[in-house]
């Protein structure tokens, strides 16, 4: 037994830590908000971190904690927190529907980046038309679905090796500006107090569902509680440090780009291009030319790459969960040899292949990318806000409930910050059906207000209609 302990492999809190941190945020997400609400978006990622990251990474801390045997994750805690299956299967089918959105959003990414490294400038959408832009994607997808056996054997190294980098790139071009500003570099942005000062208008409350989506994810680290050596102590810590490298990249990430960007007067192509074009910018600032930008596609297409293997992994669990059984047809959990259900990836490619045909109406590339990356922040911030129904359950009943943590002893500040960061997700996610990059009224507005309509709803209805499916088949086989 003694030797047993010895040789246990136990993973540290500023590993765990990292792991996690580069399963939620990257350099790209800080564009799309900088281009939504410019530099006041400083004052909401300062407001966000006190106010919603720190709480959350730590409700997450509890939760992790109280189930820390469960290997489900959110749906486990669901199902646990509220004695309840069908509100498990739920949970689990909205991880997953939350997904393939995020899945076609990232196989986007990777066409950018080859065309950055390929041709070396944004001429990208000069260049293809869109259903060769879709149908690239959905060859993406397929790729990696038929050659799934061999990357998630890598799933760890591809991780670690595309997450770090991307890390280390990040912070790199956060010291590197600050070295450009010492040098003679003059920012593009005027920093001011009225140019920090949000604007509470519709658009910039229909903007932050974004920001939840950059900064989501906290819960993911939960699977490796049982590897720590002491998760009481040393968890809560990986939590902490979570909270505090997101908001480090969110703050100064987004005061960097201040320096060559103009909040003012930012380009339409910012969200798809902008990354680029920061090292672009920022290595004629040093003196390195494109060298940095082409650093940076490569270290991207890498981080994609691995983001496309854990997704597509990620896709088929809610179909091999312990409710999918009661919830789904038999025809659907359906396992091959290595014990995976391989219709779920087809489910998968084929929900893909209708987001791509949908994207496809829309009249361009920068078009389609910009509608995919706002869809992401409707479903996502809807998945999160399900963290805070499992902690208002199991604080509601915390006398069924042991942990080792506890967020907030006092019960009712523990279900009042709860309540807090349970319904301004909720709202976030439900302004989030409203465009961002057309104008009110307009004819683009319309389209994609109802294609964002048409893809949840389609969503939410193939949820409801499995369990019906399997409700016949149990009535059929009895």
């Amino acid at each position: 037994m003694l030797d047993e302990k010895q040789n246990t492999h136990y993973m540290n809190w500023i590993v765990i830590a990292l792991l996690d941190f580069v399963t939620i945020i990257s350099f790209e997400n800080i564009f799309y908000p900088f281009q939504n609400q410019g530099l006041s978006v400083v004052i909401s990622w300062i407001f966000l971190l006190f106010t919603y990251v720190i709480p959350y990474a730590l409700i997450a801390t509890q939760l992790g904690l109280t189930f820390q045997n469960q290997d489900g994750g959110l749906a486990s805690w669901i199902r646990r927190g509220t004695h309840s299956d069908l509100f498990g299967y739920i949970t689990s089918w909205m991880y997953w529907t939350q997904t393939i959105p995020y899945l076609v959003d990232v196989s986007n990414s990777v066409i950018v980046s080859l065309s950055w490294i390929i041709l070396g400038n944004d001429s990208l959408g000069q260049r293809m038309s869109t259903f060769t832009f879709g149908m690239l994607t959905f060859a993406i997808i397929l790729f990696f679905i038929i050659f799934e056996n061999l990357f998630r054997d890598s799933l760890e190294v591809l991780s670690i090796i595309g997450g770090g980098a991307m890390f280390l790139i990040s912070v790199l071009f956060v010291f590197m500006t600050v070295w450009a500003l010492t040098h003679g570099a003059h920012p593009a942005t005027h920093l001011s107090l009225h140019a920090l000062k949000p604007s509470f208008s519709l658009h910039y409350f229909s903007t932050t569902g974004l920001l939840i989506f950059a900064m989501s994810g906290a819960e993911l680290a939960a699977p490796y509680i049982s590897k720590m050596r002491n998760p009481k102590r040393e968890f809560p810590k990986a939590m902490w440090l979570l909270a505090i490298m997101t908001g480090f990249i969110t703050i100064f990430g987004t005061l960097a780009l201040s320096v060559f960007f103009d909040a003012n007067h930012i380009p339409s192509d910012f969200k798809m291009n902008g990354p680029y074009r920061a090292f672009h910018l920022l290595g004629e600032q040093v003196g390195l030319g494109k060298s940095l930008m082409y650093l940076f596609a490569f270290v991207q297409l890498f981080f994609m790459l691995a983001q496309l293997a854990i997704l597509i992994d990620a896709a088929s669990r809610v179909f091999a969960s312990d409710t999918a059984t009661k919830y789904m047809p038999t025809w659907l959990t359906k396992k091959n040899k290595d014990g995976r259900p391989v219709h779920s990836y087809t489910l998968t490619a084929g929900i893909s292949l209708l987001l791509l045909l949908l994207s496809g109406t829309l009249p361009n590339i920068n078009a389609i990318y910009n509608w995919l990356l706002n869809l992401n922040g409707i479903v996502s911030p809807y998945k999160t806000a399900l963290v805070f129904v499992a902690f208002l359950a199991i604080r509601w009943h915390e006398g069924e409930f042991n942990s080792d943590y506890v967020y907030i002893s006092n019960r009712r500040g523990a279900l009042a910050v709860g309540w807090w960061c349970f319904i301004f997700t909720f709202i976030c996610a439900t302004m989030g059906f409203i465009p961002q990059d057309a104008a009110v009224g307009t004819h683009a507005f319309n389209h994609q207000l109802l294609m964002n309509f048409l893809t949840v709803g389609f969503l939410i209805i193939l949820g409801f209609l499995l369990p019906y499916l399997r409700k016949l088949e149990m009535k059929k086989e009895a």
